[in-house]
């Protein structure tokens, strides 16, 4: 079976995008279990994803300028793929049609790109889903967060993309709901955890042995509009105040960062920033890529994040997680990420980063053997949720 799947994977200009690489990897890692054989990136570095998956890889089909130029863009492919000469030969629409061709089913993996936030990824999947229908090759969408802004133009492309779909799996409730109301037929959708959700979870230890006790915090350059200077001061006084609590070091990991160690970029900035800010002592780690940084999530004590997947990570196992919303997309998101493990400690940016920031987080330290029960008690059933998700995908390429 061949497989064209979708992520917004590809390191461009040397920055890793740690969540979306991650969930890429984990619905490549279940395709392959199932007995697919060959998949077909769609990424905006296929070399590099060629090489990091062990895929084949083209590029993207590509929506830039105004929403009227991309409107015009998917009308062109559209017609392309049913047989119109609408576009020149070296399009890289066309490489994807002729991939879409070549394939069973076309994937749709796991992300958070279905939202008005970013209509240039809204178009690509539009168009990818059109492409699929108009081919006759069934279509699943994976993991996603919909919305929850969607204004009525994307609204409308959403509503098309998945009720084209044989089978829609949301990663939050809000999102289930919000699939819902737009249409989706209840029968074709699912609510489960994020595909990464268990990535390298039974992979062998490699660090020689347990290192001591540290709470990780993974900061999203994302401000929400708030104040940078006071904002960075208020988060190192928080954190000060929690290691003081837990008496462990805090250690910064960026999920938006550069694979050079020589070059400061994406979270690294504000991390750098925040950590001179504090009193304690803390570090500053490299991205890695996505299982490194599962396993630094999993084994921390305690998670500070406002980034959506070092939550994914460290939920399953127990960890307690103070997760940290900017804005109504993060809180959606990690709602979703930490609700699954019955963990609900979501708190404003403003709230952590306000003089109560340290008693707040102190809580949910003090919280950590309810959260480690509780994930406990939840994993064997959510790990087997997840095959049976992968499953069901599988069964839709065959049907």
């Amino acid at each position: 079976m061949h497989v064209v799947a979708i992520g917004d994977v590809g390191v461009v200009d040397g920055m890793m995008h740690i969540g979306d690489e991650a969930m890429f990897e984990a619905a490549v890692e279940a395709l392959r279990r199932r007995g697919v054989r060959e998949v077909t990136a769609i990424s905006a570095a296929p070399a590099d994803s060629a090489s990091r998956f062990g895929v084949g890889a083209i590029g993207r089909i590509g929506f830039t300028g105004t929403r009227s130029a991309m409107r015009q863009r998917l009308d062109a492919v559209r017609s392309a793929a049913g047989g119109a000469r609408t576009l020149a030969g070296d399009d890289p629409a066309m490489a994807v049609i002729e991939a879409v061709a070549a394939a069973d089913g076309v994937l749709i993996a796991g992300g958070g790109n279905l939202a008005s936030n970013w209509p240039a990824h809204v178009f690509e999947r539009a168009a990818l889903g059109a492409i699929a229908d108009r081919l006759g090759r069934p279509l699943v969408v994976s993991g996603q967060t919909i919305g929850p802004w969607l204004d009525a133009a994307d609204r409308d492309l959403v509503s098309g993309l998945l009720r084209s779909a044989r089978l829609v799996g949301t990663r939050e409730h809000a999102s289930l709901r919000l699939a819902h109301a737009i249409g989706v037929p209840p029968e074709r959708l699912a609510a489960n955890r994020d595909d990464a959700s268990f990535l390298g979870v039974d992979d062998p230890e490699t660090d020689g042995g347990a290192c001591e006790p540290y709470v990780l915090a993974s900061l999203s350059i994302h401000l929400g509009g708030r104040p940078r200077d006071e904002t960075i001061g208020g988060l190192a006084a928080a954190l000060d105040g929690l290691a003081d609590r837990s008496g462990t070091r805090v250690r910064f990991h960026p999920h938006y960062g550069s694979l050079d160690p020589s070059v400061d970029a994406g979270d690294e900035v504000l991390h750098a920033a925040v950590r001179d800010a504090m009193r304690t002592p803390a570090d500053l780690l490299q991205p890695g890529d996505p299982r490194a940084a599962a396993r630094l999530a999993r084994e921390a004590a305690m998670l500070v994040t406002s980034r959506y997947h070092p939550a994914v990570f460290a939920a399953p196992l127990g960890v307690p997680v103070a997760a940290v919303s900017a804005d109504e997309y993060t809180d959606v998101k990690l709602r979703g990420a930490t609700g699954w493990w019955g963990q609900r400690d979501v708190m404003s940016l403003g709230a952590v980063s306000a003089a109560a920031g340290g008693a707040a987080l102190a809580r949910v330290w003090d919280r950590r053997a309810q959260a480690r029960a509780a994930a406990l008690a939840l994993h064997a059933r959510a790990r087997a949720e997840s095959e049976e998700w992968f499953d069901r995908a599988f069964l839709a390429f065959t049907d």
